[in-house]
């Protein structure tokens, strides 16, 4: 069961979903309040049911999960499931009173740190941060990759950026320019087949959301804005979550689509037939879209395929010739 919060006001993150956890009656008190005050979309654990599935869903699903009870509980819990830093879940431990509450894994880049902090205020908890950049309030390239909707290519850079940091000297940066015309710290870039493993390198477009859109020919501005505005707001996504526009390369001149990138101010991201028609995940199949195109569904397969893989929000939708899909980030 999911409790849908959507209608809180007070804070209002209407596409994250979040497992919550508890062994006691005062755990469950807690976990209420929480509920009741922030406007996520809320998993509740069923207690008496198998602790260690509810875990590992949200390992595979790669949504939040808040324990309330012992840190011990927890870390034996999802033992089992942690693997990589940049892809494991935040794990998030709060005590049965609300009095602490404890990032566990994925501080940073999975967003655990800010979640915390976002808790304890809304339960008047005390937020026990431990990640070293955070508490000597030095420069994260991880918060600095998740806040800026960017994946980290190669980890090792992390650690280097990360102690030079906290030694107090300036990070610099390049976006786009490959190789960057003096030596920086990070390359922010949308190809980073040459940065090799000398600099931290992020690339554009891995996490947040993206709208996919195939349309016949002609549709105007007017009309595919109309459209995206009624999808958008009939599933609760407001457009500043949206990072970027998809679609397959032979609509790249397609008037309303150009014009409606370039009035929202977003990207504009294209993929040939063969791409997209090779992007994994279970997409809805048009015979008469293959025809035309050359591959099977344009909108759901170009979302997914801008950000590197992710998980439909919003499934193809149909409207007088035009499809809009929005996808999500893992």
């Amino acid at each position: 069961m999911v409790a849908d919060l959507n209608n809180k006001e007070k804070r209002n993150d209407k596409t994250t979903i979040i497992r919550i956890c508890y062994f006691t009656d005062k755990g469950e008190d807690l976990a209420k309040r929480i509920v009741d005050e922030l406007a996520y979309r809320f998993v509740p654990y069923k207690r008496g049911t198998p602790i260690m599935e509810f875990c590992q869903e949200a390992f595979q699903e790669k949504t939040p999960l808040v324990f309330i009870g012992a840190v011990g509980i927890a870390v034996r819990t999802i033992s089992p499931f942690v693997k990589d830093k940049l892809q494991d879940p935040p794990i998030i431990v709060i005590d049965e009173l609300g009095i602490h509450v404890i990032p566990i894994l994925s501080g940073h880049y999975g967003g655990a740190n800010e979640l915390s902090v976002e808790i304890a205020e809304a339960i008047d908890g005390i937020p026990i941060i431990t990640t070293a950049t955070d508490i000597n309030n030095a420069f994260s390239v991880d918060v600095f990759a998740r806040e800026k909707n960017l994946r980290i290519i190669n980890r090792e850079g992390i650690a280097k950026v990360s102690t030079k940091a906290l030694t107090g000297k300036p990070i610099t940066i390049s976006v786009k320019h490959y190789p960057p015309k003096e030596n920086v710290d990070v390359i922010v870039t949308d190809d980073v087949s040459d940065c090799g493993k000398s600099k931290l390198a992020l690339s554009f477009i891995d996490s947040g959301m993206v709208m996919g859109i195939g349309c016949r020919r002609g549709k105007s501005y007017e009309e595919l804005r109309a459209f995206m505005e009624e999808v958008l707001e009939e599933n609760n996504i407001h457009i500043k979550d949206i990072m970027a526009i998809a679609t397959i390369d032979i609509k790249e001149s397609e008037e309303g689509i150009v014009k409606l990138s370039r009035e929202l101010s977003l990207p504009l991201i294209t993929f040939d037939s063969e791409t997209l028609q090779e992007t994994e995940g279970d997409y809805s199949s048009s015979d008469f879209v293959r025809d035309k195109t050359g591959v099977d569904n344009v909108c759901e397969r170009a979302a997914v395929a801008a950000l590197g893989g992710g998980r439909l929000l919003v499934k193809k939708i149909a409207k007088d010739g035009m499809t809009i899909a929005v996808a999500l980030g893992y």
